[in-house]
């Protein structure tokens, strides 16, 4: 795939605090999945990689959490059961689509359970000394640490969620709980490794605050620092914190510092992803980073799958039909043909600029009838009235519009005014005729007196 950007590397490649610019974002789009998304015509959150069901007893109730709910304590560096008592006020539950990861190790549990680590231990202030803080991202996630009392992990790939957060659209609280990993967590553990000893940084406040590097998983040198740490993790038996609750089998840890290592000798970079693309080459030389389809069989999303957005169905108002002549007090029928519309919603003022009648229709098919009653009518004005049609979907925000006026009368024999003009009218409307006329007549002259003027000169020339 070939992706033409401004510019080709405008910051770090980095999921804390990095990937800040638009041109990264469009390749890290492609090559990383989300668990959740913001629908593009919509504006509403979809499941991407996790699907979920949302319980909520908000804004003013409460749910009971299980006494085997776990939440991380970064005093204590462990994970721990929440309080006997604890409650939240909504409750989620993940199904993850997993798959292999890009170096072909396989996602888990540890992965979700590392990446929520991570959140609450850089999301928290402890103090004085606190080498796992960050001037950029701990402000920014501790909003929603915060909010989270715990979880409990039911099967290898599903999970719950119990937070203090309430929100009437449920897909905006799943949006908020949600639990997801774009990295492997033996690479996230070597990044805040060289982080806390002071190698690098994971903002760019940060870095200039250290006078250290931003840390970047994409230029060479930043990727060495990191497999120098995987290294030292691998000859060591290291086993994070965070997960040493969870397994205790060394060779499953020996096995993902292997395929990150090898990766990263392999590729001279670190940026191992779950997407449908995988990052093969860059080069800053020749300002090109190259990416190639990730086939895999574990990958869960098939192709085709987001086909629906390459065409955007908007809705459209195909025709409106309605008399030229209202009768008030007699019953009105408008008759509305659509494409690709879930519900219309119409409002019909009259002269003075009040609402006759208003509401929304769901559309079934393509016509859709709008029927007003005598009584309705009875509070239309005579002359002028005005009709307002929204059509509106489910799939786009963006609705199309239609407005027309139409003309009441008290009865169907009646005539229309015709205008008429006193003879003040019609004499200023002759005098104002023939003013037209005598300036045209004038600027035709001017154009032909200078026509034969420049004829003349130029015989002058020539002579």
């Amino acid at each position: 795939m070939v992706i033409g950007v401004k510019q080709i590397y405008q910051g770090a490649w980095n999921p804390i605090m990095g990937l800040s610019d638009s041109y990264s974002r469009h390749i890290w789009g492609v090559i990383s999945d989300p668990g959740v998304f913001k629908h593009p015509y919509t504006g509403l959150t979809f499941p991407i990689r996790t699907s979920w069901n949302v319980e909520t007893a908000g804004p003013d109730g409460t749910i009971d959490l299980p006494d085997d709910a776990i939440i991380w304590d970064p005093s204590q560096q462990t994970w721990k059961n929440v309080e006997a008592d604890a409650k939240s006020t909504s409750k989620v539950t993940f199904d993850l689509l997993l798959g292999n990861w890009h170096h072909g190790q396989k996602m888990d549990m540890n992965d979700i359970l590392h990446s929520l680590y991570f959140t609450i231990e850089w999301g928290s202030d402890t103090g004085e000394g606190d080498k796992t803080f960050d001037t950029e991202f701990t402000p920014r996630a501790i909003q929603v640490v915060n909010t989270i009392i715990g979880v409990k992990p039911l099967d290898e790939d599903t999970i719950e969620v119990y937070v203090d957060y309430w929100h009437f659209d449920k897909s905006e609280i799943a949006d908020w709980t949600s639990m997801w990993s774009v990295m492997p967590w033996e690479l996230v553990s070597a990044m805040e490794q060289s982080v806390i000893d002071g190698k690098v940084s994971f903002s760019r406040s940060g870095a200039t605050s250290k006078n250290v590097n931003w840390l970047s998983l994409i230029v060479p040198n930043d990727a060495k620092i990191i497999e120098g740490y995987l290294s030292d993790f691998k000859n060591s038996n290291h086993i994070p914190s965070a997960l040493k609750s969870f397994v205790s089998n060394q060779k499953y840890f020996e096995s993902r510092y292997d395929a990150s290592i090898n990766w990263i000798q392999e590729n001279n970079h670190a940026i191992i992803s779950n997407g449908p693309f995988f990052l093969d080459r860059y080069s800053p030389e020749s300002r090109t980073i190259t990416i190639k389809a990730f086939d895999d069989p574990t990958y869960p999303i098939k192709s085709g799958t987001w086909s629906e957005f390459e065409i955007v169905q908007f809705p459209q108002i195909e025709n409106v039909e309605l008399p030229e002549l209202v009768v008030r007090g007699e019953e009105l029928s408008i008759s509305i043909q659509t494409k690709d519309t879930t519900r219309i919603q119409y409002f019909l003022t009259n002269s003075e600029g009040n609402i006759v009648e208003s509401g929304v229709e769901q559309v079934s098919g393509k016509q859709t009838t709008l029927t007003l009653s005598e009584e309705k009518t009875e509070r239309f004005l005579i002359g002028a009235n005005d009709l307002k049609v929204f059509a509106m979907s489910d799939t786009v925000l963006r609705p199309d519009i239609f407005s027309t006026s139409f003309l009441v009368v008290d009865n169907p024999t009646q005539e229309l005014p015709k205008p008429t003009f006193s003879e003040t009218q019609q004499s200023q409307i002759s005098t104002n005729n023939y003013g037209y006329l005598v300036i045209v007549a004038g600027a035709i002259a001017i154009v032909m007196l200078l026509y034969v003027k420049s004829k003349l000169n130029s015989k002058k020339i020539e002579k």
